[in-house]
């Protein structure tokens, strides 16, 4: 004679939906199941603080890379190999996160956006500044009349942090906070391509290249303090 078990079976739940449908509660867990929130990621801390224009661009980077490179080969074949390990797409190592001090650093402008502008641009060496400013590594450009300054968050992936950060214009402009203007936001990634050599990467920057590569290599004399 067969069971009649699976029937009953049914029938209960067919009567706990029925109830649950007129009371609108939820039927209590199954025993042995929990809902488990998982901790927040590395990416999520940043990505909860950039603006989607410019998570947009760092998802992008790899398209920067190849079409900024695309862009400068065909004339630019020489220089793009002087530069070694800066122009190589996949040159981050472990432990990006460099040591606070001076550094002397450079821009690089690879790729173009219009017809008019060059492909590839090398412009003279400049001062720059990492310290810790509330637990983070922050980034600063010294000299000139445009000066980056942002923060370094931790990354999901090992061989980067996220850069974060503004653009201040003029010699005594003072950087402004990330967010505070879209206009001047900045979002890059910083890497280390060599024994204490590093790079900062801004994809789809608005100087109207496809990649804006800057260069930091520590002073060989550190300021005492």
């Amino acid at each position: 004679m067969p069971s009649i078990r699976p029937f009953l079976t049914a029938a209960a739940l067919a009567a706990l939906a029925g109830c649950t449908a007129l009371t609108g509660q939820k039927p209590p867990p199954r025993p042995g199941t929990s809902v488990v929130a998982l901790p927040p990621t590395k990416s999520d801390v940043w990505q909860q603080i950039a603006e989607a224009p410019d998570i947009d661009r760092l998802k992008r980077l790899p398209m920067a890379w190849s079409a900024g490179l695309a862009d400068a080969r065909p004339r630019f074949a020489a220089a793009l190999r002087e530069e070694g390990d800066l122009l190589r797409p996949d040159a981050g190592l472990a432990r990006p996160a460099p040591t606070p001090g001076s550094y002397n650093c450079r821009l690089v402008r690879l790729g173009k956006t219009d017809a008019r502008s060059p492909a590839f641009v090398k412009f003279k060496p400049f001062f720059c500044y990492v310290e810790v400013e509330d637990d983070l590594l922050t980034v600063v450009k010294q000299t000139g009349t445009e000066r980056p300054a942002g923060r370094l968050w931790e990354d999901d992936v090992p061989t980067r942090l996220v850069f974060l950060g503004s653009l201040a214009l003029g010699e005594r402009e003072q950087p402004k906070a990330y967010g505070a203007d879209p206009k001047r936001d900045l979002a890059g990634v910083f890497e280390r391509i060599a024994p204490m050599r590093f790079r900062l990467v801004m994809p789809w920057p608005k100087s109207g290249a496809k990649l804006d590569i800057y260069e930091l290599t520590p002073v060989a004399e550190q300021p005492k303090g």
